[in-house]
């Protein structure tokens, strides 16, 4: 009875820490999902509205009222993020399509290619590298630790 006992008790010790792991794992993911998805929507707001931006309403004036990450992909050593942007320009609303190309050097995320079109698009890391990114707004100053 008692080796019948220790067998049981040691499938249930391997299962619950089987469990606690994978718990583990999907939160990891879902933590850096919503790091980067964050991190986008902030990097988007600050570089259409900062001084001197480009300004793709011809100087109407705007206001953001939506922020949507689509995807993430990584294409060798560029993560791709696209999303779209939707604005309130002169009583309507208008939709702006997004890709940022992120890269990592020396341990820190740095926002290397960023495009912004009026209509929806498919974009390659070959085509996005045609639209380097002049730092205006850090990639990176916009971490939020939500641990």
């Amino acid at each position: 009875m008692i080796p019948m006992m220790k067998a049981v008790l040691k499938y249930f010790v391997v299962s619950v820490a089987l469990v606690l792991f994978s718990f583990g794992i999907s939160f990891s993911a879902e933590s850096d999902y919503e790091r980067i998805r964050m991190s986008f929507s902030n990097f988007v707001r600050c570089e259409l509205t900062r001084t001197n931006a480009n300004n793709y309403f011809n100087g109407k004036p705007f206001e953001i009222t939506m922020v949507n990450m689509y995807a993430i992909r990584q294409e060798g050593d560029i993560q791709i993020v696209t999303g779209a942007i939707d604005c309130f320009v002169e009583k309507k609303h208008e939709l702006l399509y997004v890709a940022a190309g992120v890269i990592t050097l020396m341990g820190h995320e740095k926002v290397s290619y960023f495009v912004v079109r009026k209509h929806d698009f498919s974009i390659l890391s070959t085509e996005l590298m045609n639209y380097p990114y002049k730092e205006r707004c850090a990639w990176s100053q916009y971490w939020i630790d939500i641990d």
